[in-house]
C-alpha cells in the first residue's frame, strides 16, 4: 500500500520500521521542524527522520497544517493511507480524508482510556495493572475516532514510562501491520468509542514531581515510575533536593510520613501516609549524576 507516514519521537519509529520490513511503499514522512538541543544549541532530528534517512525515505516538516503546504505536498504525495503515530501536530480535515483508507492512528493507550498527550505516563500514574495500544481512524476531535484493532498488555510491578514506551511501540507495530492488512484486506473493523468511559492523560509538568509522603506508598512508587524520564519525581532529603528514579517496597511502621527511617545498602527507607516505608534505590542529587543511592551514601551519608 503507498502510505505517508507522521510521527516524530522513538515510539513513532517501531511503526515507520514495521510498514517498511512490511514491504508498503512509504511515499512520505512527516515529522516535527529539527530543534536546538543541548548547550550548543545545534539542530537535531526527531528519531523518526533519522531512521527515515537510513531509508532514503523523502522527509517532509512542515510548520504548519493549515497553511497550505502540507495539504500540497499531501495531494502531491497521493497517499492511499495516512498513518499517525505521534506526530505532535494536529492535522486538518481535508489532509484526514484525502486517502482513499482514511487516515489512522497508533495510540498508546486502551481506548476510550486516556485520551491526549501522556497516556502511558498516567496508566503508571494512576495504579493501572495494564494497559495496550489502539489503532483507529483519526476524526477531527483528539483521540475520539472509531478502533479498528487494540491489544493489551501488563503493566509490570518495577515497570517505568520509559520501559513501558518502548514495549508498546513494538506491540503498537505489530496492531498497525495487522491493521494495515485487514484495511487492504477489507476486513478491517469499526468500533465506535463508549464516550461514557473515555478519560484525559493531560501534559505532565514539573509542578507533578515534588513527592507527597502522606500518600500510600504504592502511590509514591507509580508516581516515581510514571515521571521518567521527564520530569522525574523530586524530594528533600536532609536539606538536599533529589531527582527520585527508582524504589522498592519497605516495612510497616508508625513514623510520621517523611521520615528517613534508615539509609544504607539498601537505600534511603522513608515513612509513607498508609504504614508502610519504602526505599529510594535510585536517585540525582542536584548538579549530581543519577546513581545508586547505596553509592551516594558512601560520599554523603545521612544521619539518622
Amino acid at each position: 500500500m503507498r502510505i505517508l507516514f507522521m510521527g516524530t519521537p522513538d515510539f513513532a519509529v517501531a511503526s515507520l520500521k514495521r510498514l517498511v520490513e512490511d514491504g508498503h511503499e512509504v511515499c512520505g514522512v512527516f515529522t516535527q521542524p529539527d530543534k536546538p538541543k543541548n548547550r550548543g544549541h545545534k539542530l537535531a532530528f526527531s528519531p523518526v527522520k533519522e531512521y527515515s534517512l537510513t531509508q532514503e525515505l523523502p522527509v517532509y516538516q512542515p510548520l504548519k497544517m493549515r497553511d497550505g503546504e502540507a495539504m500540497s505536498i499531501v495531494e502531491e504525495l497521493s497517499p492511499e493511507l495516512i498513518v499517525v503515530a505521534a506526530y505532535g501536530k494536529i492535522l486538518p480535515e481535508d489532509i484526514l480524508n484525502f486517502p482513499k483508507y482514511g487516515s489512522i492512528n497508533v495510540h498508546s493507550s486502551l481506548l476510550p482510556k486516556y485520551r491526549g498527550a501522556a497516556p502511558i505516563n498516567w496508566a503508571i500514574l494512576d495504579g493501572e495493572a495494564e494497559t495496550g495500544v489502539s489503532i483507529m481512524y483519526m476524526a477531527k476531535e483528539l483521540d475520539v475516532g472509531d478502533v479498528i484493532l487494540q491489544k493489551t498488555t501488563a503493566i509490570g510491578e518495577d515497570e517505568d514510562a520509559l520501559a513501558l514506551t518502548t514495549r508498546l511501540a513494538e506491540l503498537g507495530a505489530e496492531a498497525l501491520s495487522e491493521t494495515v492488512t485487514a484495511l487492504q484486506n477489507g476486513t478491517a473493523s469499526r468500533m465506535p468509542q463508549d464516550e461514557s468511559k473515555q478519560t484525559y492523560a493531560s501534559m505532565l509538568s514539573k509542578e507533578m514531581s515534588p513527592i507527597d509522603w502522606s500518600r500510600s506508598a504504592r502511590a509514591i512508587d507509580c508516581q516515581v515510575r510514571g515521571l521518567i524520564p521527564w520530569p522525574c519525581a523530586s524530594t528533600i532529603l536532609a536539606g538536599q533536593r533529589f531527582k527520585v528514579y527508582r524504589t522498592a517496597p519497605g516495612h510497616e511502621t508508625d513514623k510520621a510520613p517523611g521520615t528517613v527511617l534508615t539509609a544504607g545498602k539498601a537505600g534511603i527507607e522513608v515513612a509513607c501516609g498508609d504504614g508502610k516505608s519504602l526505599f529510594i534505590t535510585e536517585l540525582q542529587a542536584e548538579g549530581g549524576k543519577r546513581m545508586a543511592a547505596a553509592a551516594y551514601l558512601l560520599g554523603h551519608p545521612i544521619q539518622i
